[in-house]
């Protein structure tokens, strides 16, 4: 047989309550009700509906290992991912190759599109993240002896990758102007693209009617094999 031990009753002295007892709706634990428990001394909540703001100038793991200097990615498999506008209106488009900008380059021109849209109201997305170590030495070292500390987080970019987009109520000569301010700042050649502009793969934009398979075919034609004009190639043995 199971005892049962009574629940003491609570002093209603001490909480000045209305009731003796109530349960928290969140967390499940049994608290006394009284009016002058304020809700900052309530069981506090395990989770939040607040997103957690990202940082995009450094990766979340932090420095875990030497990365190598590398190459950004060559899309040899006919890929155009990241190569529209997908959230915003308008974008900046990279149009050269092996490109590594460095995260305060990248916060530049950030922080120069933030300050030509002063007082606009708009929404800037960004597109790359600065998660590769960089790397050096000091000046007038010799060879060897590793490959250096730790400097500075820099992102690949690779060709027709697009860095920020751009969404809200705006003129699209001030987002041009904006954009080519941010261009400045940055390493490299860019391009404005507009939202249901043609994907790219490679250097090449798919319009036109012109499709992703095509290009993967062969550039050059070539003719049907014809047996009397390969006879006519060989040497004559008599």
């Amino acid at each position: 047989m199971t005892c049962l031990t009574p629940i003491k009753p609570v002093s209603t002295s001490r909480f000045n309550c209305v009731s003796l007892r109530r349960t928290h709706p969140l967390s499940g634990v049994i608290i006394p009700h009284c009016t002058s428990l304020r809700p900052s001394q309530y069981p506090s909540r395990s989770f939040t509906t607040t997103p957690h703001s990202h940082n995009w100038l450094a990766p979340k793991r932090g420095h875990t290992q030497k990365n190598r200097k590398g190459k950004p990615r060559v899309p040899t498999g006919g890929s155009t991912r990241g190569t529209t506008v997908i959230w915003g209106d308008w974008g900046i488009r990279m149009r050269d190759h092996d490109r590594r900008i460095s995260a305060a380059q990248l916060n530049l021109g950030a922080e120069t599109i933030k300050r030509r849209l002063r007082g606009q109201r708009y929404r800037l997305y960004t597109r790359v993240c600065a998660n590769i170590g960089v790397y050096t030495s000091g000046n007038e070292m010799r060879m060897g002896k590793g490959k250096g500390s730790f400097d500075h987080w820099a992102s690949r970019v690779a060709v027709s990758k697009v860095l920020f987009e751009l969404k809200g109520e705006l003129h699209e000569e001030i987002v041009r102007d904006a954009f080519r301010l941010a261009a400045n700042k940055m390493p490299g050649l860019y391009e404005f693209v507009r939202k249901g502009d043609p994907p790219v793969m490679g250097i090449t934009k798919l319009e036109n009617g012109l499709t992703r398979e095509e290009v993967m075919k062969p550039r050059i034609k070539l003719p049907p094999p014809s047996l009397p004009v390969s006879a006519g190639r060989l040497p004559a043995t008599t």
